[in-house]
């Protein structure tokens, strides 16, 4: 076997391994879980790998809290257990990060082949601002609007009272 042969029997094998590797993380990360809570903890959330919420749990004095507290710390509880379990994915993975980091790049063996990986879009981070919010809908630095202001005219067309009114 020459030194090419034996240089792409060793990079098929590291190849194969990473492979095994990656479907035994994944395997792994089907089954992590992420907590998180707010500051006074009187709510708890659960989620998958995936981000689902599978689980939420409110102490039992949850009763002092106002509707829109508990929304808002349902909210923060969600936001902080995707971080735990990001986290847990993340350091998951890391072997198999640093394997792949260590193999030659596909450039590195094909002459005049472009480094593909320099060329990837970087994904910019999911927005946590709620729906409809300024952030989203590209309005942040726009004046403000009334787009449910009711018109003048026709609102005191249709309030006439007094003891004229056919209501009477």
């Amino acid at each position: 076997m020459d030194n090419n042969e034996a240089e792409t029997a060793a990079l098929l094998d590291a190849f194969s391994q990473q492979i095994s590797a990656i479907a035994e993380v994944a395997q792994k990360r089907a089954l992590l879980t992420g907590t998180g809570f707010t500051g006074d903890k009187r709510v708890t959330v659960t989620v998958n790998a995936d981000g689902a919420v599978i689980e939420t749990k409110f102490s039992s004095d949850i009763d002092e809290l106002t509707y829109d507290e508990i929304a808002k710390g349902v909210t923060t509880a969600a936001q902080r257990a995707l971080e735990d379990v990001g986290r847990q994915s993340q350091e998951l993975m890391q072997p198999v990060t640093d394997q792949r980091a260590a193999m030659p790049k596909l450039h590195e063996l094909i002459d005049n082949l472009p480094d593909l990986d320099s060329q990837a879009p970087t994904l910019p981070a999911a927005s946590l601002a709620p729906p409809n919010s300024p952030e989203r809908t590209g309005t942040e630095d726009a004046a403000p609007t009334f787009d449910d202001a009711e018109d003048h005219a026709r609102w005191t067309a249709e309030r006439r009272t007094g003891v004229t009114d056919s209501g009477w």
